[in-house]
């Protein structure tokens, strides 16, 4: 019984290392690289992004804080 329980244990450990060595052999050559540098381009927008919505609602807290919403609303 303990033969087949550690046999078991081999053969998950072997997969693992078999989808691991997979990934990274595909994360190696230049479509890795193309994707890797797409997703990190794709985060640094949407950080972007991020930064700018709250840098704008941030922007209209002040301005109705300092009664400027009427005068900004009519120059649009």
């Amino acid at each position: 019984m303990k033969r087949i329980v550690w046999m078991g244990i081999g053969v998950a450990i072997g997969f693992i290392a078999f989808r691991k060595i997979t990934e990274a052999q595909a994360n190696l050559g230049p479509e890795g690289l193309n994707r890797a540098v797409g997703r990190m381009a794709d985060g640094l927008f949407d950080f972007a992004d991020a930064v700018r919505s709250g840098m704008h609602q941030r922007e209209e807290d002040l301005r109705a804080a300092l009664g400027m919403d009427d005068a900004v609303s009519t120059r649009r």
